[in-house]
């Protein structure tokens, strides 16, 4: 286990190097969020209590919408394009012959960038939304404790999501256009656009089972207080259901894919 805590703090320092980047990302996540709180307060106005939230409560959402947005990967990225591209080239024997698994070595890698987005990215923009805004933030530090492990649980669900799509490029041999697709229906299915329990009827019942909702619904449920008690430990048996299910799938679909370059190479 040293040995990934070594890939995964490789992975924080290697964003530490990109400051300037990580400067205009701040600047345009707190740029982003004060359009897209408008636009809310515009939309609560007209629509009080639209998906069970309060105006303060949607205001919350879209703020740890912009904290989360880099985090949990929801526009893609991250390892995912490396990976594809060593794919492409080759090199993806290299990872293969490492004393190392494949998945957990990557995982521990995404899991040092999520933490550097949350802390470089992330912070700073929920922090001045809390300044300018009213907004519904809890006073207990459980709370805040539960979040975090909730955002924990949405990165690895992001991971297994993006690693799934990124083995196909063994057989697609780019994977641009199904990331494309994976890339869409996230931002839709994880209510980055707009809460899931804002969604009607029967789209929004399918959208909240959806693996996607791990990504920043349910943590957004959780740091406003909507999941406790035993509501808490479902919401976190979702999330684990999930990383559950797809990691699986990689696996499965990761030791296919050894096979194929086994063949082609012998």
């Amino acid at each position: 286990m040293r040995l990934y805590g070594v890939v995964a703090a490789g992975g924080f320092r290697r964003y530490t190097t990109y400051r300037v980047a990580t400067a205009a990302g701040v600047f345009t996540n707190t740029v982003f969020g004060v359009i897209v709180a408008y636009t809310y307060i515009a939309l609560w106005n007209e629509r009080p209590h639209l998906g069970g939230y309060d105006q303060s409560q949607a205001l919350t959402y879209v703020w740890i919408s912009q904290a989360m947005l880099m985090t949990v990967s929801l526009f893609g990225g991250g390892f995912a394009d490396e990976f594809v591209e060593r794919i492409r080239t080759g090199d993806i024997a290299i990872d293969l012959y490492r004393p190392a698994d494949l998945q957990l070595w990557w995982l521990s890698a995404d899991l040092g960038r999520a933490l550097f987005h949350f802390l470089g990215r992330g912070i700073v923009p929920l922090a001045f939304g809390a300044l300018v805004f009213d907004l519904a933030l809890p006073a207990n530090p459980l709370t805040w404790l539960a979040f975090l492990v909730a955002v924990l649980f949405g990165v690895v669900v992001s991971f297994a999501l993006r690693f799934l799509v990124a083995l196909c490029a063994f057989w697609l041999l780019d994977g641009a256009g199904v990331t494309s697709l994976v890339s869409i229906a996230g931002m839709f299915f994880s209510g980055m656009l707009l809460p899931l329990t804002a969604f009607p009827g029967l789209l929004g019942e399918v959208a909240r089972v959806l693996p996607w909702s791990s990504l920043l619904q349910i943590p957004a449920d959780v740091l406003m207080g909507r999941h406790q008690g035993w509501g808490l430990l479902g919401a976190y048996g979702f999330q684990l259901g999930w990383a559950t299910v797809l990691l699986g799938a990689g696996r499965l679909l990761q030791s296919a894919a050894v096979r194929r370059v086994v063949v082609q190479g012998g």
